[in-house]
């Protein structure tokens, strides 16, 4: 079985944005409460992980908003903007939440573990570098990005993005650069209005942004077909020295805040996917960050079903719900015209990346 890490920690629950928010200490809750279980716990490794330091923080966010999300600490609530209130100890879950990522990717990088999944809130991939927003504090996964370019010298670093909602500040995060291929697909037009099919990057970073746009009701079969004739082609075109996932389980069916129908097996399926295609391309190295969910069913049997790919064996005893077969995904993966989302994507992609 694989070496697979688990980044968790009980200030993740102490970060509360309020009654009735929908990124409620339970989504993270239901997912702890599964893995302490003993038989469940011993399968996996749980680092010791410390808070991101301004210098982490700094190659992704500017002075001033580290500033401004630190003025939050202590404070009973405060609004980062309409949608991103903050708790006493928020700031100190932001930081930590960056640092779990940050010690994820040196762990990879010194083949300590195989892969990992940072089990954190508050979520990161919406926030920008001078601005916290859609839930998110600090840009955890373009901060772990960051950390492997310099750190480690990295020069091809690719970030995956499910989430239902376009990952901007991921996004612009790296816009201009080659260094990091960034790869998203959401549901639009959605919040926050970004990741067109035209928004390929610029300059240097010019098809280094490959969006996906889909309407409402896709699922597993569909992503399947996405991640087998876009994402992983572009991938084995890139070859990133080092893949980084953002994990949103909100494309689950019944989600609240979205209209996609992506199931366990949608989810363990896009998992394997990636974890064949770095094992072909980056001797393994995965690590995967929690985004959104807010149907706690679907964010609980998201994130195990991503854990039992990871680790390479099931965690429940009847898994069958959680397997989406090669055979089927393929049949789905047929040739697809330029009138449907995925062919539009596929067009527009095949004029960077070899795809065919």
């Amino acid at each position: 079985m694989r070496k697979t890490a688990i980044f968790k920690d009980d200030l993740f629950l102490m970060h509360d944005p309020g009654p009735n928010h929908p990124e409620r200490i339970d989504r993270l809750r239901v997912i702890y409460d599964f893995i302490e279980k003993p038989e469940h716990k011993e399968k996996f490794l749980f680092p010791d992980f410390v808070p991101a330091d301004t210098g982490h923080l700094e190659k992704n966010h500017g002075e001033d908003l580290i500033r401004r999300v630190s003025e939050t600490s202590g404070r009973r609530y405060d609004y980062l903007d309409q949608d991103t209130a903050t708790s006493p100890r928020s700031y100190e879950a932001a930081l930590l939440a960056a640092g779990s990522v940050i010690t994820g990717v040196d762990l990879l990088m010194d083949n300590e573990i195989d892969n990992g999944f940072a089990l954190v809130r508050p979520p990161g991939h919406h926030a920008e570098r001078d601005r916290s927003m859609g839930f998110c504090l600090f840009n955890n996964i373009a901060v772990a990005a960051c950390h492997a370019a310099s750190r480690h010298k990295l020069e091809r670093i690719m970030i995956i993005d499910w989430d239902l909602h376009h990952g901007n500040g991921t996004q612009f995060s790296f816009y201009d650069s080659s260094k990091v291929l960034y790869l998203s697909t959401h549901q639009f037009p959605y919040y926050p209005g970004t990741g067109a099919l035209q928004e390929t990057g610029i300059g240097e970073g010019e098809g280094y942004t490959v969006n996906i746009p889909l309407p409402g009701g896709f699922g597993d079969n569909e992503y399947a077909a996405i991640f087998n004739d876009i994402v992983i082609p572009v991938g084995r075109a890139y070859q990133p020295e080092l893949i980084l996932v953002s994990a949103g389980f909100d494309i689950y069916h019944g989600d609240p805040l979205g209209s996609m129908s992506v199931g366990p097996a949608g989810f363990a399926y896009m998992t394997r996917s990636l974890l064949g295609l770095a094992q072909e391309v980056c001797q393994g190295r995965l690590l995967v960050t929690l985004e959104g969910g807010y149907n706690l069913k679907g964010q609980r049997d998201g994130a195990l079903a991503v854990l039992s790919e990871l680790r390479g064996e099931p965690l429940t005893d009847d898994d069958s719900e959680f397997y989406l077969d090669d055979e089927t995904a393929e049949l789905f993966s047929a040739s697809h015209n330029s009138d449907d989302a995925i062919g539009r994507a596929i067009e527009t992609t095949s004029s960077y990346w070899n795809i065919g």
